[in-house]
């Protein structure tokens, strides 16, 4: 006789396991019609570039893709819908002993599952004070690095990535731990590791999208199965964004070789099924799908209006 799932009642189900994002953002887009799937970053092989010092000793930097507020651009707090207006497309760097206000409501988070309240759950400049004052790291760089977003694959690697690497150099970093927010940043960040291991710093990635960060490959990666948007720890709980840095951190030191990933043992504590919403087409009519497309349109355009700005103030 063979068992039935009711007669298993201890197994998980089946939509308890990591989300497919590629397979999700390229489905969704399909489905607003957009007829031309993204391709993802995809690399054979992965750098990896083993620690030159115990990390008690060793100055660390943080890179993000979490965006400085911006009063004068629209909606960016909890509950702020996407907002394009406040993007950024070149890298900066902020002070690592000041504080800073750092939102995510410019990149493709889940917002049904994630407030935007605490920024401790994507930005751990916190946690990483911590792990200091407890000796567990020497000190932290002088400054902390956002990276942009781009969609463009070849400016991230061509332009970003050097200007991230210039600027860790100019702080002599030794570690640096980097965290995505959206599906894109997930392969903006893998991109940027990438680039610094190849140029001899080591990095560990913490995320929650695994299989755009496996897909590229990384030489480190921790994932949080958590919603997107909170790489650094369950928010409004600092022992958990402490937990998560000390697995980076002990990824940093155990990882024998390139593409090793740690899974967080931490589980979200909001409804279990949060993995069924995050850009799932069955979910939605024809009504909500011709609505959407048109604010994915006017998004597009309000970015890549700001995009060419910014780039050519930049030129």
């Amino acid at each position: 006789m063979t068992d039935t799932k009711d007669d298993l009642p201890m197994f998980a189900p089946d939509w308890d396991q990591p989300v497919r994002y590629m397979l999700r953002t390229r489905e969704w887009y399909l489905a607003l019609g957009y007829n031309n799937p993204y391709v993802w970053a995809h690399y054979l092989e992965a750098p990896f570039q083993p620690l030159k010092k115990p990390l008690a000793q060793s100055r660390v930097t943080l890179i993000t893709t979490a965006a400085p507020f911006q009063p004068d651009k629209g909606p960016q707090g909890p509950g702020a819908p996407y907002n394009a207006a406040a993007k950024f497309y070149q890298v900066y760097s902020g002070d690592t002993d000041q504080d800073h206000d750092l939102r995510i409501s410019h990149v493709g988070i889940d917002r049904k599952h994630t407030s935007m309240e605490d920024s401790g759950s994507w930005f751990p400049l916190p946690a990483m004070r911590r792990a200091v004052a407890a000796g567990r790291i020497g000190s932290l760089a002088r400054r902390f690095h956002g990276a942009p977003t781009n969609r463009s694959q070849r400016h991230t690697l061509d332009v970003d990535c050097p200007e991230i690497l210039q600027r860790c150099r100019e702080d002599g970093v030794d570690v640096a731990v980097l965290l995505p927010n959206c599906p894109i940043c997930h392969q903006t960040i893998s991109l940027v590791a990438r680039y610094l291991e190849e140029h001899g710093i080591p990095t560990v990635v913490m995320g929650c999208a695994k299989d755009i960060v496996e897909h590229c490959g990384v030489p480190r990666f921790l994932f949080s199965d958590f919603p997107l948007g909170n790489p650094a720890g369950r928010p409004h709980d600092p022992a958990s964004q402490d937990q998560t840095l000390e697995l980076g951190l002990r990824l940093l030191e155990t990882a024998c070789g390139p593409r090793t990933t740690m899974q967080s043992p931490l589980r979200w504590q909001g409804p279990a099924d949060w993995r069924l919403d995050y850009l799932n087409v069955e979910r939605l009519s024809a009504e909500e799908l011709a609505r959407l497309r048109a604010e994915n349109d006017h998004a597009k355009e309000v970015a890549k209006n700001i995009r060419a700005t910014t780039l050519t103030e930049k030129a």
